[in-house]
């Protein structure tokens, strides 16, 4: 899938030592024009040696792999000429592309448990000397948002700084270090202990959350280093700047991104496939030779659901299944949604209906179970598979559900769905009173 190109819409590594820095932030000399900032790229670091948790950046959080969620917030923000992911691993590819993401495979010198992330950049760069500024994102960002991109890009595009990198605040008073042994005793570092400020009359400290780091080319390669030259900050508010490192992270991580995650522009329209998805692939065979599928009612309730909120819903149905060409009739009246056939190749026919449509990929929901579903999943703006799906298919989705086919896990994507509709308007809602705050 072709990575969006830049669109106009209406609607820890420093300079040596604190000084240099300080002296390079207000006069220092810009590295690249702000009327022209060339070719601006995402890039995210994903190596596949991750020894906290393995393999931690494709792994499955609230149904979307890791990297999926600052994917989609890089790719949504249609403000990068291209986006990449930087890794060495096969799996690490196969999920990035699916995505829409291009791969630099990076060689194995860079890739190193003692490689840094400046040398891992600087070899992307070597690689893609047509990149003039590039945005290192943090693939254990999942509450990253399009809009802090765009915002902290602003200050690179118009307003002419070398680099920007995000940072949050935090009320936290800090104390000297004592070690163990020593008849020292420790000092505070950023208050009066005689008079302790109240958090509303303290301003608190902004620390780096390492969501992301943009900067020039000639900064990185010349000066060798992120964060130098005219340098600004961008300030991500407190339930956006989610880490993960170890497995503890997890579940918090987990619970944060389903509230205050990205979950994309919305969908208005969801293709789900009957055999495998809306059953569990059975047919029931009785003496009077007549036979039968199952379905789970919360299933068709999801679909009642979708109706509710706009959202088209269309069943799929394989030429080949005679079966369920027999059911159409009560498929409709059950759910209340549209069903049509499609051949061995389903891309082909759900094309054409996205065409007539009028609409893009990215207002699309595909529900599938078996390889031939790959491409449409891999399109889809948001696609899923059922818990028990093959392989081929559940590395081209992007949200495995929790419940197997026919099991409720059509409901369970309806949900997500839904989920990420209401993020979308909340979303589009907060962007309208920021700019009318303007």
């Amino acid at each position: 899938m072709a990575v969006p190109k830049r669109l106009v819409f209406d609607d820890s590594e420093f300079l040596d030592g604190a000084s240099s820095f300080k002296k390079s932030c207000p006069g220092g000399s810009r590295t690249s024009s702000s009327k022209n900032p060339g070719h601006v790229a995402a890039l995210i670091l994903a190596r596949g040696g991750s020894k906290g948790i393995p393999l931690k950046n494709i792994k499955t959080l609230a149904g979307v792999p890791l990297i999926g969620w600052v994917l989609r917030a890089a790719i949504d923000c249609r403000k990068f000429d291209s986006v990449w992911v930087s890794t060495d691993h096969d799996e690490i590819e196969k999920v990035a592309k699916s995505w829409g993401a291009e791969v630099h495979r990076r060689s194995q010198e860079v890739s190193r448990d003692c490689s840094t992330s400046l040398e891992t950049i600087q070899e992307f760069l070597e690689k893609h000397p047509d990149v003039t500024v590039v945005c290192n994102i943090q693939a254990t960002s999942p509450c990253l948002h399009p809009s802090h991109l765009q915002e902290a890009l602003k200050k690179i595009t118009e307003d002419g700084f070398d680099s920007v990198f995000s940072v949050v605040r935090r009320h936290q008073f800090r104390w000297k270090e004592v070690k163990e042994g020593s008849d020292q005793c420790t000092q505070p570092e950023n208050l009066n202990p005689k008079n302790r400020p109240r958090r509303q009359d303290w301003d608190g400290e902004l620390y780096e959350n390492g969501s992301f780091y943009f900067a020039t080319r000639d900064l990185i390669m010349k000066e060798g280093c992120l964060q130098g030259g005219k340098v600004a900050y961008f300030e991500m508010e407190l339930q956006h700047s989610v880490d993960i490192d170890v497995d503890i992270d997890w579940p918090v991580a987990e619970q944060r991104v389903l509230r205050y995650g990205y979950f994309g522009r919305g969908v208005s329209m969801m293709f789900c496939k009957v055999s495998g998805c809306l059953t569990d692939g059975k047919v029931f065979l009785s003496v009077s030779e007549e036979d039968a599928v199952s379905i789970h009612t919360t299933d068709t309730a999801g679909f009642r659901m979708l109706q509710k909120d706009d959202v088209k819903a269309v069943l799929l149905i394989s030429k080949e299944d005679l079966l369920m060409k027999s059911l159409i009739t009560k498929l409709r009246l059950m759910t209340g949604c549209e069903v049509m056939t499609v051949g061995k190749d389903p891309l082909k026919d759900v094309q054409s209906v996205v065409e007539k449509k009028k609409l893009d990929w990215k207002d699309v929901a595909y529900m599938g179970n078996d390889a031939a579903d790959a491409s449409c999943l891999k399109l889809a703006g948001l696609s899923a598979v059922p818990a028990d799906a093959p392989p081929e298919a559940a590395q081209a989705a992007k949200y495995t559900c929790k419940n197997a086919g026919g099991g409720g896990a059509v409901r369970d994507f309806v949900e997500h769905v839904l989920l990420q509709k209401e993020q979308a308007k909340a979303q589009m809602k907060q962007d309208r009173i920021d700019r009318n705050n303007f």
